[in-house]
């Protein structure tokens, strides 16, 4: 069955235009009705389709008497050109709170591909960690810290729990330590005993190989049982969602590079294995004390 024509834009804008209608109690007939439409209107709006104006977006928005900053949000996701795949949505100073496209395609999603060269990837950091890095941030507030952290664990619940996952990251990240050696030592362990669920694949890329394909930088390829795969960029103070075939194709290749540069998967374990153990070492040594830590698997 071919996949739908669909985009991470218009789906984050129509998941939200239906969460309006749905907390109104009323049909899409009687929000027609209201609005002085046919009711093909209200699902043309719904499904971002062309033959809809800004102007009946927003009347539509204002029979579901949206707030303002979410009327603001819905009308600036309102795609212009309805053909466009491809979006690269800039935050200003830093990012929102909550990333809202990503979370949306999180919880759509099947797969998932992530890289990073320069720290644990997302999902799987822990909480300390993800603190660790938002306060090492330059344009984060320090007030928002802990609302941050909250809404970023959050974002790493979205992904449905049988969606398989491949990690990839360089040696370099596991060895760089992040918070104190005891936030360090925890994170190393969370990722050793990830490495083993059934459903996650993590595979180092050693320093000793060098140049490999990942340099240009982090991303998270997505794919889905209904949409085609769309690939997720994170940057400083914007969000590049690249959906177009010769995009994405782009990224499997940088994929299939990386597969080719990393370790195997069992060597991966060790390696995450031998380094966990060395952490806990360093924090065991830091606090002064030989203290029981968990046993690696």
């Amino acid at each position: 069955m071919p996949k739908r024509m669909s985009t991470a834009r218009g789906r984050e804008f129509g998941a939200g235009v239906r969460a309006l209608i749905e907390r109104t109690g009323l049909s899409s007939r009687e929000i027609a009705t209201i609005m002085g439409c046919h009711e093909s209107k209200v699902s043309d709006v719904v499904n971002g389709k062309g033959g809809v104006t800004q102007v009946e977006v927003a009347v539509l928005l204002g029979v579901c008497r949206a707030k303002s900053p979410e009327a603001d949000h819905l009308m600036n996701l309102f795609p212009q050109r309805h053909d466009g795949r491809g979006w690269w949505q800039q935050h200003g100073a830093c990012p929102p709170i909550k990333l809202r496209t990503a979370f949306e395609n999180l919880k759509a999603s099947k797969t998932l591909v992530s890289w990073h060269a320069s720290m644990v990837p997302f999902f799987l950091q822990t909480a300390d960690y993800l603190r660790e890095v938002l306060r090492a941030s330059a344009t984060i507030p320090g007030e928002e810290l802990e609302e941050r952290a909250k809404a970023q664990l959050e974002t790493q619940q979205a992904l449905p729990s049988n969606a398989k996952r491949l990690f990839f990251v360089h040696e370099s990240a596991l060895r760089l330590q992040v918070g104190g050696p005891e936030v360090h030592a925890w994170q190393m362990q969370h990722l050793a005993v990830t490495a083993n669920q059934p459903n996650t694949t993590v595979r180092i890329v050693p320093a000793a190989r060098g140049a490999h394909a990942g340099m240009a930088g982090p991303f998270t390829l997505l794919t889905f049982g209904k949409f085609e795969p769309l690939v997720w960029v994170d940057t400083e103070n914007s969000s590049l969602f690249a959906e177009t075939s010769d995009a994405v194709e782009g990224y499997h290749l940088v994929i299939s590079a990386l597969t080719a540069a990393s370790l195997s998967e069992a060597e991966s374990k060790e390696l995450i294995a031998e380094l966990s153990e060395n952490a806990w070492t360093l924090a065991d040594l830091s606090a002064g004390l030989q203290a029981p830590h968990p046993p690696v698997p």
